[in-house]
């Protein structure tokens, strides 16, 4: 067991607009983010508000980071650690239009702009390719949260259909408290291209619009999952862990932007399923907390090992040092600091192999027949020769010793 607290790393949105006054400090064991928030003269003479916000982070990337930086920094140890057999979880938290998406995604207009998750499946498949003493076999699923609602990205009818029409992805959870996503479909990724073209399928169907922070801002909470199971050559041992790496979608003030009809709608439903995740963070950031309110949404549900369970789990707090942002940048930067303060237990997730666990207890099957078909032929001519072959005989081939000639016909039936 790996006992670890939840990284957090900071990232500047890089903007040719007027900024704030902030300072970004890198040292060798971590960084740190400070705003200058000059006090309003029009507040009065005696004004005691707060001028400096100074928040420590593992690192801070400032305007000029560029996207091989952040996986370099961010995603490679994270990938590093489920090849090991642990669970991972990178997810983006901030404000609509401070660069989540194009963290976690990247852009599309240029190959350098690829973002975390194209690069994580490069770098997995390269591992592969180069690891010639393991098999390697990788499922992905790609879940978006719309309105509180599941919905399969991967689903072939995303696009056909109305939205109302497709069949939505429900939480069941069994008895020892493990979720499982009903209408969530697994497919496997052979190679780089394949799992690829499912990232491309499930960024078409997502719901994306305009609105006055953002030209398209992503209206859902969207978690693509890597499934990856590996067994040396010849081990009866098999590691298999998953990735989650997660695009919140934005949070933001409506009294701020102004929206309204449907686009006010999807605001609200983000905006609360973000404050649920702040209750969740809040609680397990509480000594002798008995209660831990994950079901209250969706996605701090199929998030539950990720905060506080059995996963190594990243932040990225997305800011924008815009003058007219300051306000939710720092707000960005508490949320992170109460999420530093989560303890994680990562266990290796290893196991015999479910195929061979199955085919040994075949064998053992037609084993145990057999004895039991001896000692009944046994005993119908001698009882206590029958209890003595019953406690002597313990493989197939000392069956075959004892065996009478009529037991033959009796075993084939």
């Amino acid at each position: 067991m790996v006992k670890q607290t939840i990284q957090i790393f900071a990232r500047v949105k890089p903007t040719k607009k007027q900024t704030a006054e902030y300072f970004v400090d890198c040292e060798e064991q971590g960084g740190s983010l400070e705003f200058v928030v000059p006090r309003d003269l029009a507040d009065g003479v005696i004004n005691n508000k707060r001028e400096n916000y100074k928040f420590r982070f593992q690192k801070v990337f400032d305007q000029t980071a560029n996207q091989e930086e952040i996986f370099e920094a961010i995603a490679k140890p994270v990938a590093d650690n489920v090849l090991a057999g642990y669970n991972g979880t990178i997810f983006a938290y901030g404000q609509t239009g401070s660069g989540k998406t194009f963290t976690i995604t990247g852009g599309a207009e240029n190959y350098n702009d690829r973002g975390i998750i194209p690069r994580t499946l490069s770098y997995l498949y390269q591992h592969f390719s180069k690891d010639s003493s393991m098999i390697y076999t990788t499922h992905i699923s790609y879940l978006e949260i719309y309105n509180e609602t599941g919905y399969d990205l991967l689903n072939p009818q995303h696009e056909a259909s109305r939205l109302e029409d497709l069949p939505k992805v429900t939480i069941m959870e069994d008895p020892d408290q493990n979720i499982h996503l009903k209408n969530l479909s697994l497919q496997q990724s052979a190679n780089e291209e394949e799992a690829l073209d499912l990232l491309f399928l499930g960024d078409t169907n997502r719901m994306i619009a305009e609105t006055p922070m953002n030209q398209a801002s992503t209206r859902s909470h969207c978690i693509f999952t890597i499934h990856l199971c590996s067994k040396e050559l010849g081990s009866a041992m098999v590691r298999c862990s998953k990735l989650h790496l997660v695009d919140l979608a934005g949070s933001e003030r409506v009294g701020k932007t102004g929206v309204g009809g449907q686009i006010l709608t999807e605001a609200k439903y983000i905006n609360l399923s973000l404050h649920y995740l702040e209750q969740v963070i809040i609680a397990l950031s509480e000594k002798n907390r008995s209660h831990i309110p994950y079901r209250n949404s969706m996605m701090t549900s199929v998030l539950r090992d990720s905060l506080g369970g059995n996963c190594m789990t990243t932040m990225i707090a997305a800011v924008s040092v815009e003058r007219k942002n300051t306000g939710e940048s720092i707000s960005t930067c508490r949320f992170a600091q109460r999420v530093a303060l989560i303890k994680n237990d990562a266990l290796l997730n290893e196991e015999l192999d479910p195929a061979l666990v199955s085919l040994t207890l075949s064998s053992d099957f037609i084993s145990l027949k057999n004895i039991l078909v001896t000692v009944l032929h046994a005993s119908m001519y001698n009882q206590q020769y029958a209890k003595d072959l019953f406690l002597s005989v313990t493989t197939p081939s000392e069956i075959e010793n004892h065996r009478h000639p009529k037991l033959g016909r009796m075993l084939e039936g």
